[in-house]
């Protein structure tokens, strides 16, 4: 089975010689870092086994965010990170997608744009869930990009993580939502749009837009996803999560990419054949701009309000206890930290050890 690096390897000089004018740093450096992500061009360890004389190798990740062979390991570090913003409350995923019109202007100008859509989503939700009627209060989101659909496409959309309630003005008292409910979508997606529109209008971009966009309705989405270490879980797949994955390109033959992918309408497995020049174009459109943030702290969760989130946790782990004793059932236990795993031996399955470093390789194309 082909990986993407395999594809990089094979098409990627040609690729970067064709568009050497438009292709931009980033994405030079993404596809250099997939090419060699462990192989023997970054170095690595030298194990061996005492019981069978095996001899193994272990070659260094490139930590790019756009690999997929990194991206699970990246998962469970920043899950360990995120103790902190675990709340025993249920949750919401709230999603802020922009129209397919805007995806043109958006994709030629993604810094700028990306940090637009943060900013409007952002506002919206804080703004409305203000409102007596709904929460009435302070809320607390982790907000994260996403630029892709399934098969690749440009799709570029906001998803935050929302605690089910909110601080009130003064300071101390926890204002839950409504069961299953959050923030009404319609009111949301109106009040979206026009403080995008408005930012816009700030720039050169806004006449590039067609006038149609600032009439249709947008879409946004709000769901409940679980509470407490589900939630956190589910945000991790969400935050790690690569354009494509490996395990999803079943085939690479005459210059031609075959990827499965499930179709959003129907949940049905499908198939896409792409030429690889394309296949390679669809992927780099998701490489993030150099030094961009894509996962963002807002509300009660921002960086400047910790302290307020450790009350807000203390307040809510005293009732979740007190509910507990009075139902005489004990909360639930935290899941425990998975353990490091250890180097085994790929003949006998026993520890192996460590006995010597691989230097990476200054220059070359990867074996």
């Amino acid at each position: 089975m082909s990986e993407l690096a395999d594809i990089f390897r094979d098409y990627g000089p040609a690729y970067r010689q064709k568009f050497a004018e438009q292709l931009l740093p980033s994405h030079r450096v993404a596809m250099q870092a997939i090419e060699q992500c462990r192989t023997a061009a970054m170095g690595g360890h030298v194990y061996d086994c005492k019981h069978c004389q095996a001899t193994d190798y272990s070659y260094h990740s490139c930590q790019n965010r756009h690999c997929p062979k990194c991206q699970q390991q990246s998962t469970e570090q920043w899950l360990a990170r995120q103790q902190d913003f675990l709340l025993p409350s249920r949750h919401f995923m709230v999603t802020f997608t922009l129209p397919a019109q805007l995806r043109t202007v958006v994709r030629s100008n993604q810094k700028l744009l990306y940090n637009l859509l943060f900013r409007a989503s952002a506002a919206a939700l804080q703004q409305l869930a203000r409102d007596p009627r709904f929460v009435g209060g302070q809320i607390g989101m982790i907000g994260l990009l996403h630029t892709w659909g399934r098969n690749l496409s440009f799709h570029p959309h906001v998803h935050y993580l929302v605690p089910a309630g909110g601080l009130a003005a003064d300071g101390q008292t926890w204002l839950p939502s409504r069961h299953n409910f959050l923030l009404p979508g319609e009111p949301l997606s109106i009040l979206f749009r026009a403080k995008f529109r408005d930012a816009l209008k700030k720039t050169k971009l806004f006449n590039l837009v067609p006038a149609q966009v600032w009439r249709q309705s947008w879409v946004v989405h709000c769901k409940a996803v679980g509470t407490g270490q589900q939630t956190l879980d589910y945000l991790g797949r969400y935050l790690f999560r690569v354009a494509i994955s490996n395990q999803r390109i079943e085939k690479l033959q005459n210059g031609r990419v075959t990827f499965r992918f499930k179709d959003t309408a129907t949940a049905k497995t499908k198939r896409c054949t792409l030429s690889a020049e394309e296949f390679i174009r669809r992927f780099l459109q998701h490489v993030l701009p150099k030094g961009f943030v894509k996962v963002r702290y807002y509300g009660f969760f921002s960086p400047g309000q910790r302290q307020t989130l450790h009350k807000i946790r203390q307040g809510l782990v005293a009732l979740q206890l007190a509910t507990a004793q009075a139902q005489s059932t004990p909360p639930p236990a935290p899941n425990p930290s998975p353990a490091a795993p250890e180097w085994t031996c790929p003949q006998c399955g026993r520890p192996m050890r460590l006995v010597g470093t691989l230097a990476p390789q200054k220059q070359g194309r990867p074996p």
